[in-house]
């Protein structure tokens, strides 16, 4: 059961770096959005086969879809904390060295799926048992003030990104 809207962030309540990619998100529903994505990320990745990174030293599709996995998790993690009122500031990640550590390539795409789609109904059962005063609230994630609104639309805007980035330079080779 939904318990309140997110309601779309406002400048401020989440990174800076995060704006151009939420500006993607469509609507002011966080947890509308996160179920939009699921369905067309693993359509996207289901349908995608086994094409190789687009150049030297980027990832292949198997670490950018481990990429967002780790990311949402982390992502999360962050909105859980900040919506528990958890006033301590959380810490920032390298996503190169997740990556690097986490051996995406000796897994099926498959099982990658699997975990993606887990991690993301749980997101989406996180975030639809907000109330909207858990939604306002704010805390410090890497350096900067987010509200767990923003880190939400922050989790759908990034998998946007990733999206066109998968469909414009690895698929349309």
């Amino acid at each position: 059961m939904l318990m309140s809207k997110s309601g779309r962030p406002a400048a401020g309540e989440f990174a800076d770096y995060a704006q151009s990619d939420i500006d993607y998100v469509e609507g002011d529903d966080a947890v509308a959005a996160l179920v939009h994505g699921l369905g067309a990320t693993k359509s996207l990745f289901e349908h995608a086969g086994d094409v190789p990174a687009y150049a030297p030293g980027k990832w292949t599709l198997k670490e950018v879809l481990g990429h967002l996995i780790d990311d949402e998790r982390i992502f999360v993690y962050r909105a859980l904390c900040v919506a528990r009122g958890d006033a301590r500031p959380l810490p920032g990640f390298d996503e190169n060295d997740y990556v690097a550590g986490a051996e995406f390539e000796a897994r099926s795409m498959q099982s990658l799926l699997d975990e993606y789609r887990i991690v993301r109904e749980s997101a989406i059962a996180f975030f639809n048992a907000l109330t909207a005063e858990q939604w306002m609230r704010r805390g410090t994630v890497n350096g900067y003030e987010a509200s767990v609104r923003g880190l939400a639309f922050h989790i759908a805007g990034h998998e946007l990104h990733h999206l066109r980035t998968v469909r414009e330079r690895y698929l349309a080779r």
